[in-house]
């Protein structure tokens, strides 16, 4: 899809057209760059068997315990092979497993101290990134505060697109 696709345009003012696929654009580069980042702050600290999907897995998991099917509606996972990561993320003690006692087909899924360990890693990134952020003037408060918005408008928008559209 390009900006001057005529058939893209058809409806549509022409300068919010292009900020919104420049900014859809900008999106998708922002999250594959975090993944780069996560995977070179591993490289520096001698973390090379986890990748960077299944680090901000672990990091969004944090200190819950939850199912695998609860990892999307929670927002903790994006991606569409769940349970090829969790199996991994088992298999290398990251974390554990454990069958529910009521439903025996659903499984739970917490960290391990390896676990731990990993989501702390990217916590202290994370962490950093934020201090340097601000304290260079790259973003403050309400800077954050304004993306934020604007983005949890344009998620409920797309969510809304999904549910209603058919």
């Amino acid at each position: 899809m390009s900006i001057q696709d005529p058939i893209v345009l058809q409806g549509t003012k022409k300068g919010f057209m292009v900020g919104y696929l420049e900014a859809l654009s900008l999106v998708e580069r922002l999250h594959r760059l975090l993944l780069d980042v996560i995977k070179d702050e591993f490289e520096r600290v001698g973390v090379l068997e986890i990748n960077a999907v299944q680090a901000l897995l672990l990091f969004n998991i944090g200190d819950n315990e939850v199912t695998a099917g609860e990892l999307k509606t929670r927002g903790y996972y994006q991606g569409i092979n769940v349970s090829y990561n969790l199996k991994k993320l088992v298999d290398m003690g990251y974390m554990h497993h454990q069958r529910c006692e009521i439903d025996r087909r659903s499984v739970r899924v917490r960290l391990t101290e390896k676990g731990r360990h990993i989501r702390s890693v990217v916590s202290d990134l994370f962490g950093r990134h934020a201090i340097g952020l601000e304290s260079k003037g790259v973003l403050g408060p309400e800077g954050i505060e304004e993306i934020t918005h604007s983005l949890k408008r344009m998620e409920r928008y797309w969510t809304d697109q999904i549910r209603y559209i058919y």
